[in-house]
């Protein structure tokens, strides 16, 4: 199978001089050019994402150079066949808009199964030719193994609204990274009932985070949010409809930009090439 002509290369390491100078030396004495390249430093820490085009397979000889720098590093390329799961209970406006964005071609690689602990959206997800679950979860650890199952040959786990808390085990065994968009502006209203929690506070601002999971509860690296100005005025109705249009933006970012391999994790943070 022929490779993508266009590399990605993320590195993560201790900032130093002369690490742009060497990757782009061994970029371009492989042939390669070099059509987008963005860098950031905190003082300690250096971050660099590279888009090369360059059909080669070169892994193994930037490993000597990695290991120079003691760099944590990843080379990818764009590939439509990333295989996508998306998990929800009944409420469905994440997992529509990220149907219709993959359909339209917005987002890279394919929806490959929806699962729910609910069966109501299964007509949903027949619409779009997807294989639906319904996995109850009476039974947390029949429904998690499961779950690792049908999970066993994904790229990508999506929570779009997927209202049930994940085990530590669970998280060690799924072979995929997985992102949850949670309904609030994180730290505030970590859990459930943000909206109510929001309402009763008489927030000005409510906002949706999408971060990684992680076992504990909505405090994985960031990835994304945004926020909306409410007022004294908007009923709890008002702050779910202002909501909703949140959590589908920064859902679709998210998940947009861990796809293109513009996120690199580093710790309890991320940083995010746009």
């Amino acid at each position: 199978m022929s490779l993508d002509p266009t590399l990605r290369l993320l590195v993560t390491c201790a900032d130093r001089p002369g690490i742009v100078a060497a990757v782009s030396s061994f970029l371009y004495e492989r042939g390669a050019n070099i059509v987008d390249a963005e860098q950031h430093s905190t003082g300690d820490r250096f971050f660099l994402r590279v888009e090369a085009e360059l059909a080669d397979d070169v892994g193994a000889e930037f490993a000597g150079l990695a290991e120079r720098f003691g760099m944590d590093w990843r080379l990818t390329r764009r590939d439509p066949a990333k295989r996508v799961a998306i998990l929800v209970s009944k409420v469905d406006h994440c997992l529509l808009d990220l149907l219709w964005r993959f359909e339209q071609g917005e987002l890279e690689g394919r929806p490959a199964l929806v699962v729910s602990n609910h069966p109501d959206l299964e007509q949903r997800a027949r619409h779009f030719d997807l294989p639906f679950h319904h996995v109850p979860t009476g039974d947390k650890a029949a429904a998690e193994a499961q779950m690792l199952a049908l999970l066993a040959e994904v790229d990508l786990v999506v929570l779009a609204r997927y209202m049930q808390i994940l085990s530590a085990g669970f998280l060690e065994r799924v072979t995929a990274p997985a992102i949850n968009i949670h309904h609030s502006f994180l730290p505030a209203f970590a859990g459930a009932n943000a909206y109510d929690r929001a309402l009763e506070r008489g927030v000005k601002v409510i906002g949706a985070t999408s971060h990684y999971v992680t076992a504990e509860l909505d405090e994985g690296p960031i990835i994304e949010q945004d926020v909306a100005r409410v007022s004294h005025r908007d009923s709890r109705a008002d702050l779910v409809r202002i909501g909703r249009d949140i959590e589908r933006l920064v859902l679709a970012r998210a998940v947009k930009w861990h796809l293109e391999d513009r996120v690199l994790v580093d710790g309890v943070r991320t940083v995010v090439f746009r």
